[in-house]
């Protein structure tokens, strides 16, 4: 780690703590709102999860790979494409490896590929349940019991949204939003490859089983999202996802915010009840009447505050949050490109079926390595050739169902024949591939934990679920991201609306409290 910086000052209008992408969308809205602001970041690279790594000499990846929920608010906000964003591709085809040999092509967001009308058919729905919700999450949750008009206002988009979809849509909404996505899709579909995939993409990143409930929820949440403006799209930056991060840190420093890595915050200074800067590892002291944390709930609250500024009920629910991880990611360099990965970009999914993934799941509930991982898989340098030396190809992949802690053993003597198991996975539908394998790496969720710093290793900071969204995000009564300390907030994905790298936590949170600073201003004799 490269020696720590050193601020240019001792005080400060705001500090934002942590340098993720929530992190820095809300330095960058503060910054614009005309405050003094100081990022720090932990580690040498700004981005969090999304920062940009050589995990091979010329090989470069992030720990997301695939861009799915960028706001158009945020990008419009921080004008990302200003600041150098581009798309490598946009709005990438599924294609499902089948169980039993061959492929199935599903689509993009405007077709469905060899499934037919009935895939797309149900895409649409889908999409237009998820178009209902989405300004709910791009908006701070209301209060509830509340004369506040802008509280009163959201619950009225909501309300409207789901009514404008017709009485029929509107109760098929209802009936389907809380139910398990295994019983949606044997409803709807006789192609096991095609109930498996659109299971995989309800629980990726949970831990929950395609018959889970509230995974028809954790679906929409994920089709709400925009790509270059067009709901449910795939898209692969150029320059990979720390292109996504790097425009926004472009975005923050424009607006005046000073970004300082390899120097994070050790501690939240509480003086007189309220927040009053960090402290830096060194003992140094940065005063602030705001701080803002995009760390995830349980470090921002029982580490970096400390337990002593908060009440007991609030700690006993802050340690029962739902962060423990179940994501892995795989990467290869790879010498060249087998037949079956040769195409145009695309995401490729191994789903298996229902039945395997629900084994896979219960092998996760208690603490083993599933037999059959379902895992998807992305080749960037496809269409952005910086991701690896030319000539040769990045494989990035997201295997689910990888336990944050093992039952029996440990990551040290079974991580080996768990990437072996994973290699013959992929061997079986990609034949050749490991001939083309020039280096490897597989990370579990503790070692995302190590590298980033988010409890548990979870890429959402906690799970997505009915009970942990919205107005109970991350708690009952602290969803509009003041914490029970007031002057600190929450403005990463453990705040409303989740995870995913849309930027809404860091945009909502900063302008929550720039307009509780106006607030607090007016209110003042």
């Amino acid at each position: 780690m490269s020696p720590a910086m050193t601020p240019a000052r001792s005080r400060y209008d705001a500090v934002m703590i942590g340098g993720g992408h929530n992190g820095l969308v809300a330095a960058a809205m503060l910054g614009k709102a005309g405050k003094s602001v100081l990022l720090l970041e932990g580690s040498d690279a700004i981005g969090g999860m999304a920062a940009s790594r050589e995990f091979h000499p010329g090989f470069r990846t992030a720990i997301p790979h695939l861009l799915y929920q960028l706001h158009p608010a945020v990008s419009r906000a921080l004008r990302l494409h200003r600041h150098g964003l581009r798309l490598a591709a946009a709005d990438l085809p599924t294609i499902a490896f089948r169980q039993e040999g061959g492929t199935l092509a599903l689509g993009d967001s405007r077709g469905a590929g060899d499934a037919g009308a009935d895939l797309l058919a149900f895409r649409q729905r889908l999409a237009r349940f998820a178009r209902a919700l989405a300004p709910a999450l791009a908006r701070t949750p209301p209060r509830l019991r509340t004369r506040d008009l802008e509280s009163l206002a959201t619950l009225g988009r909501l309300a409207l949204g789901v009514r404008w979809l017709g009485r029929e849509e509107m109760r098929e909404l209802l009936r389907v939003i809380g139910m398990n996505v295994a019983d949606l899709v044997e409803e709807n579909f006789a192609d096991p490859t095609i109930k498996a995939a659109i299971a995989l993409d309800a629980v990726i990143g949970n831990a929950m089983g395609p018959r889970s409930p509230n995974t028809v929820y954790t679906l929409l949440y994920r089709l709400a999202g925009k790509t270059g403006h067009r709901a449910g799209a795939i898209a692969l930056p150029k320059g990979s996802m720390a292109a996504v991060a790097e425009a926004m840190a472009a975005a923050a420093r424009a607006a005046g915010v000073e970004i300082l890595t390899g120097t994070s915050a050790a501690r939240i200074l509480v003086k007189d009840g309220r927040s009053a800067g960090v402290v830096l590892p060194d003992g140094g002291e940065i005063a602030s009447d705001l701080v803002l944390s995009s760390a995830d709930p349980r470090r921002t609250f029982l580490e970096i505050l400390g337990p002593a500024a908060l009440d007991t009920n609030f700690v006993r629910r802050a340690r029962s949050w739902r962060d423990r991880g179940t994501t892995g990611k795989l990467h290869l360099a790879l010498n060249g490109l087998p037949a079956a990965l040769a195409g145009a970009p695309a995401r490729y999914l191994l789903p298996g079926t229902l039945a395997t993934l629900e084994r896979a799941f219960d092998s996760l509930k208690y603490g083993d390595l599933p037999e059959r991982p379902p895992i998807e898989i992305a080749i960037p340098s496809l269409a952005d050739p910086s991701a690896a030396p030319a000539g040769k190809h990045l494989l990035s992949a997201i295997v689910q169902y990888v336990p944050y802690r093992l039952a029996e053993g440990d990551w040290s003597n079974r991580r080996t024949g768990f990437v072996e198991t994973l290699l013959g996975t992929l061997e079986a539908h990609i034949p050749g591939l490991r001939a083309q394998i020039l280096a490897q790496e597989f990370l579990t969720p503790a070692d995302i934990e190590r590298m980033t710093g988010a409890s548990g290793g979870h890429w959402h900071h906690g799970e997505i679920a009915l009970d942990q969204v919205w107005m109970l995000r991350p708690q009952p009564g602290m969803a509009r991201y003041a914490t029970p300390v007031p002057g600190l907030y929450l403005c990463g994905a453990g705040a409303h609306p989740g995870g995913g790298i849309t930027g809404l936590a860091g945009y909502n949170a900063a302008r929550q409290a720039i307009a509780d600073g106006r607030t607090k201003e007016r209110s003042r004799p």
